[in-house]
């Protein structure tokens, strides 16, 4: 990553593109309060206890019981509600999908056994049924209704459990299944940006997570495009122009994180502290930030990394095609290098500068500044 500090000039950031979505609504600025889903999951539950208590002290009253036994009362419906609220929190996560279709069946049954005994009324036989020599008719009308009511719930539950992976086709945008974890999103830094191979590889559409780029890494962004150096000037505008292929590409959510970490300086410690306030990964280049990363237990994805596991593997005895650009250190050697980067030095090839020979593999060695490949001429 470039260690340019970033130039106070706010009136260079790139407004967002118009039209596209916030990314706060995508995941929590850092510094927020926790998602209000949780805080309000406890208010209704701490609500929910507290009515029991009441609910127990009001049956006391009417019960017209001592004082003494309406706090015994009021304890004991909040022991009841408390039972309730641990059931609720140890089943339901982990039953959600059983749960969730039992209900739906439920509603299903309800329905489907209203409508039956709203027909079923207007049937001579359920009419009558005092008239045709029972002894109780209206317990039989009861016992009917439960019998119907039962079945249609039985059935109802019963289809949706065992039909639950394709209920989502029945109604939409409800899945009783549990789904597979989301990706965590991707927190790119300037050095990836700025280096460009990702944009191509989301050109490829093998990326599907979001992409996101922290407000203060675009403020870096603009600093280094509009800095004094020309050699930084290019490469700031060069990843200023990779940002908006990003953005334009098909396959991939890019978004401009506003974030701001003002506890903490320099933008390497921000992207550690937002990434892991986020539970994301970070997508880097530059080794010392990938090591410090590390350290603090961030999941990094080096491009790097991914460019070497993408390197073509070649045998010893196996031909290549190389282009001789250079002799070599020791007598005899040819340089030359594979579309990859990779240096390929071939022995009797000294003589063979600036033409494209056929050379056999003799062995592969992996160095600190990347693989090294030796071969011969053949013949």
């Amino acid at each position: 990553m470039d260690s340019t500090p970033p130039a106070p000039a706010p009136s260079l950031q790139p407004p967002p593109p118009a039209g596209a979505t916030k990314p706060s609504d995508l995941v929590p600025a850092v510094g927020a309060p926790a998602p209000k889903q949780i805080s309000m999951l406890h208010v209704l539950r701490l609500f929910f206890i507290i009515a029991a208590g009441v609910v127990g002290w009001q049956i006391c009253v009417l019960l017209r019981l001592s004082p003494e036994r309406k706090m015994l009362g009021i304890l004991f419906g909040m022991l009841v509600a408390f039972a309730f609220v641990l059931a609720e929190v140890t089943f339901t996560r982990r039953y959600i999908g059983l749960i969730s279709a039992v209900m739906f069946g439920l509603i299903a049954g309800f329905l489907l056994a209203w409508l039956a005994l709203t027909l079923i009324h207007f049937l001579p036989f359920f009419q009558n049924l005092e008239n045709i020599g029972l002894e109780s008719g209206e317990e039989m009308k009861t016992w009917l209704q439960f019998a119907v009511t039962l079945f249609c719930c039985y059935i109802s539950v019963m289809a949706i459990l065992q039909s639950r992976e394709d209920f989502k086709f029945v109604i939409p945008f409800v899945e009783l299944t549990r789904q597979s974890r989301p990706v965590s999103p991707l927190v790119m830094d300037t050095s990836v940006i700025i280096d460009g191979r990702i944009a191509d590889i989301i050109d490829t559409r093998l990326i599907a997570v979001p992409l996101l780029v922290p407000r203060f890494v675009l403020t870096e962004l603009q600093a280094i495009a509009d800095s004094a150096d020309r050699l930084k000037r290019n490469r700031g505008r060069r990843g200023l122009d990779i940002l908006n292929r990003m953005r334009k590409a098909k396959g991939a959510t890019l978004e401009i994180y506003e974030a701001e970490i003002p506890d903490v300086l320099g933008t390497d410690s921000k992207l550690c502290r937002l990434t892991k306030t986020l539970g994301a990964r970070l997508l880097t280049n530059d080794f010392n930030l990938n090591r410090v990363a590390q350290v603090q237990g961030i999941e990094v994805v080096n491009l790097n990394d991914l460019a070497h596991a993408l390197r073509p593997v070649v045998l010893p005895g196996e031909p290549i095609e190389i282009r001789i650009l250079k002799v070599g250190e020791e007598a005899g050697q040819g340089v030359g290098y594979l579309d990859d980067g990779t240096m390929v030095v071939i022995d009797g090839a000294a003589a063979k500068v600036g033409q494209k020979i056929t050379a056999t593999v003799t062995s592969s060695i992996q160095t600190s500044a990347g693989r090294m490949i030796f071969g011969a001429v053949r013949g």
